[in-house]
């Protein structure tokens, strides 16, 4: 089997990010409880900004493996972020590399980070992308959506890049929730039917942490 990224490395990269997150922001996490304690699980994350990744990393109440696009692995970020157990992926292609070591996160009871939407965005859910339902349904891991709000509200004057240094951002996780349908079937129709239920979880979740946060 393909080498799994270790649970050691990403818990080393949850400590870096919550030094660097509560140092740099304000973050207000809701809702962490939420997250099981032990067992496979998957966080579905809107993505407007950068930010959001490591946000989620150093606030989650688990140490986490994101799935991130393999541009980002330049120079020395590349050793730093497989050090630290993050899954590089080829967005334009089936990464069969990629898939077998998230599969791997789940079938040793760890946590994988998935942007669903696959590229940053209006962060709202609009248009996902199949590869959640196939991993959630895959995995049986059942999918926390987690909401991060404001980091992408306003530029940062110090670095154009981040939000305002000491500027608030709310990440809120929601209920945890089974995308397939209790068969496991993994056909096509079954991977669509569990892409539109998936849609309407993360969907409602974003309009309540918006809600509940006033943003």
């Amino acid at each position: 089997m393909t080498d799994v990224p270790s649970v050691r490395g990403a818990e080393v990269g949850r400590r870096i990010g919550v030094g660097l997150m509560y140092g740099l922001f304000k973050p207000r996490v809701l809702g962490a409880w939420r997250v099981p304690a032990a067992g496979p699980l998957i966080f579905a994350v809107n993505h407007s900004h950068n930010v959001d990744g490591p946000m989620v990393m150093g606030v989650a109440p688990r140490p986490t493996h994101f799935l991130i696009k393999k541009e980002a692995f330049v120079g020395p970020l590349d050793p730093f972020l497989t050090g630290i157990g993050q899954l590089k992926v080829d967005r334009h292609s089936t990464d069969r590399t990629a898939i077998s070591r998230a599969l791997g996160v789940l079938e040793q009871g760890g946590v994988l980070g998935i942007f669903p939407e696959g590229t940053r965005g209006e962060g709202d859910f609009a248009s996902l992308r199949a590869g959640l339902a196939y991993f959630a349904v895959r995995g049986g891991a059942p999918i926390v959506p987690v909401a991060v709000l404001g980091s992408s509200e306003r530029r940062g004057r110090l670095i154009k890049g981040l939000p305002p240094l000491r500027s608030r951002v709310d990440v809120v996780f929601g209920d945890p929730f089974d995308a397939g349908d209790g068969s496991g079937r993994r056909t096509r129709k079954a991977l669509d039917e569990a892409t539109e239920r998936i849609q309407k979880q993360l969907t409602a979740h974003l309009e309540n942490a918006r809600r509940l946060t006033g943003r």
